[in-house]
């Protein structure tokens, strides 16, 4: 079982949720994304997220309009890969696709990246194998 904490966005709080690996995460519309995926690899049984990154997930799947296979999500720093300031550790980034075929992967790529969901599309130079998409933080203009 994990422990999910999720920052909900629109109350300015953190909310708690306990699911096992085959449930869906918190704000997941129509089971598109199991806690064992967003999970990933990662050994943690404390996952956090943000509430406004789910519901991307949830648009970015109605885009698509087919699975999207989760390579993961959530990933600490020493798990392989990714810094301290890494989007994965933040709960913020998926990296999808890797199951597709190239052509398919290319159209999950461009759905993302013409979709507006998304802060941050890595090109697909840098993911050959795969698409990240993030809900970084940014600072908005006021």
């Amino acid at each position: 079982m994990a422990k999910i904490i999720v920052f909900n966005n629109d109350t300015d709080r953190m909310e708690t949720y306990y699911r096992d690996e085959q449930d869906p995460m918190p704000y997941n519309t129509n089971g598109t994304l199991r806690v064992r995926e967003f999970r990933g690899s990662s050994k943690s049984n404390i996952l956090w997220t943000t509430k406004r990154t789910m519901q991307s997930w949830n648009s970015q799947r109605y885009v698509f309009g087919a699975p999207i296979p989760v390579g993961f999500a959530f990933k600490r720093p020493y798990e392989g890969g990714h810094g301290n300031q890494s989007q994965h550790y933040a709960g913020t980034a998926f990296d999808v696709g890797q199951r597709l075929s190239q052509s398919e992967r290319r159209r999950l790529w461009n759905s993302a990246n013409d979709s507006g969901i998304w802060y941050y599309v890595e090109p697909i130079s840098l993911t050959p194998t795969w698409v990240h998409f993030d809900k970084r933080f940014r600072k908005t203009c006021m």
